[in-house]
């Protein structure tokens, strides 16, 4: 805490969408039910991954992380963006916004690092059959997910201490919470290190796993493409397809975001980004698993069954899909 008193400003005032504030009340609850709306379809897909035993395996328990890392990840921002949208001061204490955007960037750079642990275990599965149960056991599946946090916690330590030793000559941020570029426009000194050092380790973190992402995929589909039948092949890849959406949202709006040297850009441009990648994106991944993995929808029919009383027929649908 000792850094964060050299700075000559004690609270900042997220300026957000100036031109929106008078329809605060009425953004307030559309902001709310996207909210729960992202909170209830993580949690559905995590509690139907650990009680269906048809899903005790590695590719779903990574989901199951997954959907736990986006219930972290929106909890980071949204909050205060929905208390916000109620009052007229529109304030957080430096200390706060130090550790908004240290946890925002831990959780997204460790859902970056998490998909490409799940593009490696789609890998696995498609390129090497005969190993992957050998490589992907339980034990390895936690080490890996537990790693991703690891080092998507330690990557953004860096940037969060340089950037806690900046003065700063305004405290009006230009976004709708915090981020490195919006504080790095209010320095009033040189941030040559700084946007250099947000450059470095956001381009590896993004880069180096998209990259290793899109290699994984280059060869299964070699893989799929070598399998003899056509029902093989849609099988194989329609595995792939949920993850590679996710895949495509998510760096398409970071690269964006963060891969850039320099400190000058649009700020409204960055706002319009940022409700994308943090509002949107969290709740798009819930209905993309849920809607396209068959044996999700099965799973969660066979709970429904399994809560309500069900006819002749409706018993025979579930034990159909055990």
């Amino acid at each position: 805490m000792e850094l964060w008193n050299k700075s000559t400003v004690s609270e900042f005032i997220l300026v957000g969408f100036p031109t929106l504030y008078k329809y605060g009340p009425f953004l307030f609850p559309c902001l709310l039910l996207l909210y729960l709306l992202t909170i209830a379809g993580n949690v559905i897909v995590f509690v139907l991954v650990r009680l269906d035993s048809h899903l005790h395996t590695p590719m779903y328990f990574l989901i199951s992380i997954l959907s736990i890392l986006e219930i972290w990840y929106t909890a980071v921002t949204i909050p205060k963006m929905l208390i916000n949208l109620l009052l007229q001061r529109k304030s957080i204490s430096f200390s706060s916004c130090l550790l908004q955007t240290y946890f925002f960037h831990s959780l997204g750079a460790s859902e970056c690092y998490l998909l490409t642990t799940m593009a490696y275990d789609r890998y696995l599965a498609i390129c090497h059959p005969l190993h992957y149960s050998s490589i992907m056991t339980d034990k390895m599946t936690i080490k890996l997910a537990a790693t991703c946090f690891t080092l998507g916690f330690l990557c953004s330590l860096t940037e969060v201490i340089l950037i806690s030793k900046l003065p700063f000559c305004g405290n009006a941020i230009q976004h709708i919470f915090c981020d490195f570029p919006p504080l790095l426009s209010l320095a009033c000194t040189d941030t040559t290190i700084n946007v250099l050092a947000d450059f470095i380790i956001d381009s590896f973190i993004i880069l180096v796993t998209f990259i290793f992402i899109i290699i994984s995929y280059i060869r299964i589909i070699f893989s799929i493409v070598k399998i003899r039948t056509s029902k093989g092949r849609v099988k194989a890849f329609s595995t792939c397809v949920s993850h590679l959406t996710v895949v495509l949202v998510f760096f398409t709006c970071i690269v964006f975001m963060y891969v850039r040297l320099t400190k000058s850009y649009s700020l409204y441009y960055d706002r319009v980004l940022a409700v994308i990648y943090s509002v949107l994106t969290p709740i798009f991944n819930p209905i993309i698993y849920s809607l396209r993995n068959k044996k999700i929808r099965e799973a969660f029919k066979r709970k429904m069954c399994s809560k309500r009383p069900c006819n002749r027929e409706e018993k025979q649908k579930c034990n159909n899909t055990a």
